[in-house]
């Protein structure tokens, strides 16, 4: 079922790579003997969920990114709209996003010195997949919560 759900989050606008795609994990969840081709698939598949969740995952990521989308541009600014977070923890996952291509970081040369946090072009492809999050994550606490 996990699996189904991701491939929904990637393929989400494609339905005939969706029916595909889910066709091909229920059929490997039902235990049924994978080819080579199947093998190597079902791997790159794995392989490319861990390298996104590597880069959005955790507790700070997205709620970083969101904060970041919506204007909050300066450290203080992030860390007031991102609740609980620490100093630390807010520079580390800055420093994690800028490595992974999804923020910049702008010094400015002014007294006293200025630092800003930008989305990058490349942070905005994350947008369908944070979308579909909501989504089911909206649905989720229905479900969990019997509503």
């Amino acid at each position: 079922m996990i699996n189904a759900f991701f491939i929904f989050l990637f393929f989400n606008y494609d339905v005939k790579i969706f029916i595909i795609k889910y066709t091909f994990v229920t059929d490997i969840l039902k235990d049924t003997k994978m080819t080579s081709e199947q093998e190597i698939e079902i791997k790159n598949m794995i392989l490319f969920v861990q390298d996104t969740l590597y880069v959005i995952g955790g507790k700070w990521r997205l709620p970083i990114i969101i904060a970041i989308k919506h204007g909050n541009k300066r450290f203080k600014d992030i860390k007031i709209v991102v609740p609980k977070i620490t100093n630390r923890v807010l520079s580390k996952e800055l420093k994690e996003l800028e490595s992974n291509k999804l923020i910049k970081r702008t010094v400015y040369n002014s007294s006293p010195v200025t630092v800003e946090y930008t989305l990058t072009d490349y942070a905005l492809t994350v947008r369908p997949l944070v979308v579909s999050m909501a989504k089911w994550g909206e649905l989720h606490r229905k479900k969990v919560k019997g509503k």
